[in-house]
């Protein structure tokens, strides 16, 4: 076993993820990496946010292809067994696998991060291959070509797991960067050794690589590529089998299926699937507890520092986004790289690259509620976020006036809102009135599920707030423009919007709190809001 080639700590690291009760069979995407191997000199990056799934999958790669082990036990249990490839390529190659991320002790600049690398890499193949000609202080690509002239044309496969860990560095400069782009471009490129390297990060190489330094791999993102999507993170059908292994194995079961969508789903593939987030999914299940476990893996403190660059092209939009709208972006992965992000379309683009929002056909949002929570308790910490910041704080009021069929104290709310500056608050139509609601509305999140034009009795009704707490009131809320707020209580009734409690909870819970019809109009002549709360019996 060597510090990088056919290392075997691999094997036991993905055993023990295979071992876990809510493990998830990806290995098929082994089959797609076959032919990759067969032809040779084959080159892909995968990148993905935070806690993806990369890790895993390179670690599963690294277990299946080195020869050092026999890996027998753990993948004739897997789909991958099925592959007339599987013998032919299970433990049946030389594997360099390097994880970036590791650093020397004390590390504080780029020589010693890649020296120790490098020199590991040469004792490995010193050792596993003393008979090659070449010198200790040779380059590393040399003593590889030496191997592959003397050795029968012997070849790697090279797994690099977060190739992009030393860009996030203090102490690496450009300079560096330069240095780091060169040595993998001398490593990898047009060399016979090279079987395939199969590289996962988060950043895309295209910012980084100037010219034709890394032109020879091909970058698969969520939200660009179709192709390996479905290995990473979790689709529908996935966390459908987790939830029901979670019920067998689980005594005293405390979250709900509905609740595993609503807090980590909300990514979308190039084809349109629906993706969840893995780590939260898988950490909610094991603790029997919903929660924020994404994102307090990481400083996600990172959301402001790419808002607060450029905050007056980018709080309307934030608006729109905080209240569940998404808003058109063009995203461009590449602009994640460069620190000193100016426009809105570099922002936003960063955000989808570090997973703070979710892309999907032209238009970014905020995907699930577990990042809406995280961009909430912004908006309540920030206040050079300005209006939206004062908004936030309204939200509480809000409710509370609700509740308590206090009009005048909500339709004062609103009018505050509409007395902003914000372009979008024009109201010329319900898009915009809806949008300002679901912001005041905003702290309701705590402790109602809030959908939008949901299907309830006989039509769709604007929004309705179901209630976590069964006993808490729920709230049927239906908005119009130039008509009176009585007419959308009449509305409310005479459609029967209310029979969705019935329906959506009753699966769960029997709902024992009042029903409250609220009724909120917009005058475009006079500038004034009206608002109605009515029990319905």
């Amino acid at each position: 076993m060597g510090f990088y080639l056919n290392n075997k700590s691999k094997v036991s690291l993905y055993k023990s993820e295979m071992q876990r009760p809510y493990f998830v069979d990806k290995t098929l995407i082994l089959s797609e990496l076959f032919p990759l191997i067969e032809s040779g000199n084959s080159h892909i990056c995968i990148t993905r946010p935070r806690r993806f799934g990369k890790t895993v999958m390179a670690n599963m790669i690294g277990a299946f292809f080195e020869k050092d082990e026999d890996t027998k036990e753990i993948f004739d249990q897997l789909k991958i067994s099925k592959s007339p490839e599987y013998e032919k390529h299970r433990n049946k190659h030389d594997v360099i696998y390097i994880d970036f991320s590791k650093m020397p002790e004390d590390c504080d600049n780029y020589d010693q991060y890649i020296s120790r690398i490098i020199n590991r890499l040469k004792k490995d193949l010193i050792r596993e291959y003393p008979d090659a000609d070449y010198e200790e202080e040779d380059a590393l690509w040399d003593i590889l070509d030496c191997i592959f002239d003397m050795y029968d044309g012997q070849k790697f496969i090279f797994v690099m797991d977060e190739w992009d860990c030393v860009f996030h560095k203090a102490f690496i400069t450009r300079e560096d960067q330069q240095k780091y782009i060169s040595f993998l471009s001398n490593l990898l490129k047009d060399h016979g050794y090279v079987e395939l390297s199969y590289m996962t990060g988060i950043l895309p190489i295209a910012k980084y690589s100037s010219g034709s330094e890394l032109n020879m791999f091909l970058e698969y993102t969520m939200a660009s590529e179709e192709k390996f999507n479905e290995y990473f993170g979790f689709t529908e059908s996935e966390v459908d089998d987790l939830f029901q292994k979670y019920l067998e194995i689980c005594a005293t079961p405390m979250i709900t299926r509905e609740q595993l969508r609503l807090w980590y789903d909300g990514y979308a593939t190039k084809a349109g699937e629906r993706m969840y987030n893995p780590r939260s999914v898988v950490t909610a299940l094991s603790n029997n507890n919903i929660g924020n476990y994404w994102t307090s893996s990481g400083p996600y403190d990172e959301i402001f520092y790419y808002i607060k660059n450029n905050v007056a092209d980018v709080k309307a939009d934030l608006v729109l986004m905080v209240s569940g709208e998404a808003v058109q972006a063009k995203v461009r992965e590449y602009a994640a790289a460069s620190m000193n992000l100016s426009t809105k379309n570099e922002i936003f683009s960063a955000m989808v690259v570090y997973g703070f929002l979710s892309y999907e056909n032209g238009r970014v949002r905020i995907p699930n509620k577990e990042l809406m929570e995280k961009f909430d308790e912004m908006l309540q910490k920030e206040e050079s976020l300005g209006y939206i910041y004062r908004l936030a704080k309204e939200s509480d009021q809000m409710l509370k006036a609700t509740l308590a069929n206090d009009t005048k104290t909500m339709e004062k709310i609103l009018s505050y809102v509409h007395d902003t500056e914000t372009p979008i608050l024009s109201y010329n139509h319900e898009t915009e009135l809806s949008a300002i609601v679901n912001l005041a509305y905003l702290s309701a999140r705590d402790q109602y599920h809030i959908e939008r034009e949901d299907k309830a009795g006989k039509g769709f009704v604007d929004f309705i707030f179901y209630p976590y707490d069964r006993t808490t009131d729920g709230v049927i809320l239906e908005l119009k423009v130039d008509k009176k707020p009585e007419y959308a209580i009449s509305q409310i009734k005479e459609k029967q919007y209310a029979l969705r409690f019935k329906g959506k909870l009753a699966e769960k819970q029997q709902f024992t709190g009042r029903i409250l019809a609220v009724g909120i109009n917009y005058d475009k002549e006079t500038k004034q809001h009206r608002c109605k709360v009515e029990e319905i019996k």
